[in-house]
């Protein structure tokens, strides 16, 4: 069963354009080099920046926690941020059609 992490980061907002260069660095990465990613991706509104995650077990996702690519983001976002980043571990409950009712 895949697993879907939110993580929500709060840049500072003169550090704003240099944390959404880092994640976007770091999703390449992500992309290229850790095959248990189903979907990692970046989405944004005013005041935050929120990474929607999927992958394809616990292990993947473990791996990705021990990972070169998540340690140096930590690494990277130092100073920059307005408050801790905030990361979820969700299972699914899928409900409604099967394309619509899960990511």
């Amino acid at each position: 069963m895949s697993l879907v992490v939110v993580a929500t980061v709060f840049p500072l907002p003169e550090c704003r354009d240099e944390v959404v260069e880092i994640f976007e660095q770091t999703i390449i990465r992500v992309h290229k080099d850790e095959p248990g990613c189903e979907l990692y991706a970046l989405h944004e509104n005013d005041d935050c920046l929120v990474m929607i995650e999927k992958w394809a077990s616990d292990e993947a996702m473990a791996v990705h926690g021990r990972g070169a690519a998540l340690s140096e983001l930590k690494s990277r976002l130092e100073g920059k941020l307005a408050s801790p980043l905030v990361g979820q571990r969700l299972r699914p409950h899928p409900a409604g059609s099967d394309r619509r009712g899960s990511l």
